[in-house]
């Protein structure tokens, strides 16, 4: 009788992937094929979320390989559990007092729509020592039968605006060192970084303006990475995990020289967005600018950085700094559809001026000069045409060739 279910699953109406967020309705239909007419109790409808964060904390924690036995006995557990989600809803249920109900045999889709809180949702992530997971199972109930269950993932996305206030101001921060000590010290090796503004989302470049200064006598080299930090909490205990999504090298800086990056680019690649609202998970970003000299210590500068989800809608700073120059108002981001034609001579200069410059030639004459030579009165024609106005400006030529219109002047 186990066989007479042959298929039950879950699907979701909004299957792109770009998963739901707190207020909306997640929609769907409960699939069941059965082989012959079967009698159920009910079939009921679960949408659970958890945070979850669990790690070993003792002396040997850190080290690599297999642990001593001493190393094993000082080992504890830490681990913390969130609940952020639990909604239910019964899709089918037999009426009291009846054995069952009866569902024939064949394909049967029960749809369900489950809307979720209004309040912030911690969104979906899979990290080093924690995750936060929802999922949406749907469980049948029969008579004298085990529950039969399917499970199915839900993605939550608790959307970070990266275009609020705090998060589209500019960001700056320099640091310095000095490569050697006492009487090895070669020179300081300064940098200054600056991002146009703190909020970022996932598939956007971030340009990154900086200037390495290297008045060392060894050779530095530049490069930009973004981190990804994720922190782990729980009974007064953290651990943090940190790792590199992104990065890009620089040229070199010869000792004595000076490199700047105008505007060098960092792609973000599609990374989860920063989780900020929950109390035993965070995951947090920054951009770090180092500098690495040979035989010394890095030099490095770090920048705080949010990922968020909703695209950056407004100009740059350095697109306003640009605007705010004008007095007039906005630029023009379009041109006309048809241009104009270009004035002719006598629109843009007065009549006047125009009866100024044309000389007067009087007749000279050519007594001791052949008439071959200047063929009689040509000589002053084409001083006179010098001061004429150009001939009006025609997209259409009036003289068509072969039936074809051209433009001409």
């Amino acid at each position: 009788m186990a066989d007479i279910v042959k298929m039950l699953g879950v699907v979701f109406d909004n299957d792109s992937g770009s998963g739901y967020s707190s207020g909306e309705v997640v929609s769907g239909h409960v699939l069941m094929e059965l082989s012959a007419p079967t009698r159920i109790k009910a079939l009921k409808l679960y949408a659970t979320g958890f945070g979850r964060v669990c790690w070993m904390d003792g002396s040997g924690s850190q080290s690599s390989g297999a642990l001593s036995i001493f190393q094993l006995r000082n080992l504890s557990q830490c681990s913390e559990e969130r609940e952020y989600l639990r909604l239910s809803e019964t899709l089918l249920e037999a009426t009291a007092g009846d054995d069952g109900l009866i569902l024939e045999a064949g394909r049967h889709e029960i749809p369900f729509e489950l809307e979720l809180p209004q309040r912030p949702l911690v969104s979906s992530f899979s990290g080093k020592h924690g995750s936060v997971h929802y999922s949406v199972k749907a469980v049948l109930q029969r008579p004298q039968y085990h529950d039969l269950h399917v499970c199915r993932e839900l993605l939550i996305i608790s959307h970070v605006d990266v275009n609020s206030p705090e998060l589209v101001c500019p960001v700056s921060e320099s640091n310095e060192k000095m490569v050697g000590c006492w009487i090895f010290a070669s020179g300081p090796v300064s940098l200054n970084v600056k991002i146009e503004r703190m909020g970022y989302s996932k598939g956007e470049a971030i340009p990154i303006y900086a200037e390495v200064e290297n008045c060392s006598s060894r050779l530095a080299m530049p490069k930009a990475e973004i981190y990804q930090i994720q922190t782990y909490k729980t009974r007064g205990k953290t651990v943090t995990h940190k790792q590199v999504v992104a990065s890009v090298r620089g040229s070199h800086v010869p000792s004595g020289c000076s490199v700047t990056w105008n505007g060098k680019t960092l792609k973000i690649p599609p990374v989860s967005p920063s989780v900020l609202n929950s109390d035993i998970l965070k995951v947090e970003y920054c951009l770090a600018v180092i500098v690495q000299v040979p035989g010394a210590r890095k030099l490095k500068v770090e920048l705080p950085v949010v990922i968020g989800t909703t695209p950056y809608s407004g100009f740059g700073s350095r697109s306003l700094g640009v605007i705010s120059g004008f007095s007039t108002g906005w630029l023009p981001l379009t041109l006309p559809d048809t241009p104009e034609a270009p004035p002719s001579y006598a629109d843009v200069v007065a009549e006047e001026e125009l009866e100024q410059r044309r000389p007067v030639v009087s007749p000279p004459q050519w007594t001791d000069v052949p008439e071959r030579q200047l063929d009689g009165w040509a000589f002053p024609y084409i001083q006179e045409f010098r001061f004429q106005p150009p001939p009006v400006y025609s997209e259409v030529d009036p003289n068509p060739v072969d039936g074809r219109s051209v433009f001409s002047v």
